[in-house]
């Protein structure tokens, strides 16, 4: 069962989500620290060639099935024109000033 984005515990992975869903890069970047780094699938990768490719420009779309760790640790269905659909987890660090400064997501 999804849950819905506006249901999601922590206000910045909700609001990662909602900007993903909403094709909205400046919402996006407003919610990474300067420095924030990501990987998939284990691997670090160039955050902003890794969002442009596999969210933006193709439309990415997350689901949320279910949450953890405070809602900090998400599995969801995402789909962008790629891939298709997918399974995937994806694992958030937020700072004190709300931001995130790290996500990891990969193949669930």
């Amino acid at each position: 069962m999804t849950i819905q984005t506006g249901r999601l515990s922590d206000p910045a992975v909700r609001a990662f989500v909602g900007a993903v869903n909403a094709h909205d890069r400046d919402a996006f970047m407003a919610l990474l620290t300067p420095d924030a780094t990501m990987a998939d699938d284990g691997t670090d990768r160039d955050l902003a060639e890794w969002i442009d490719r596999e969210i933006f420009t193709t439309h990415g779309h997350l689901e949320v099935d279910r949450e953890s760790d405070g809602g900090r640790a998400l599995l969801a269905r995402y789909r962008n024109d790629t891939w298709g659909e997918m399974r995937t987890r994806w694992r958030f660090t937020v700072e004190d000033d709300g931001r995130i400064s790290r996500f990891e997501t990969g193949q669930a």
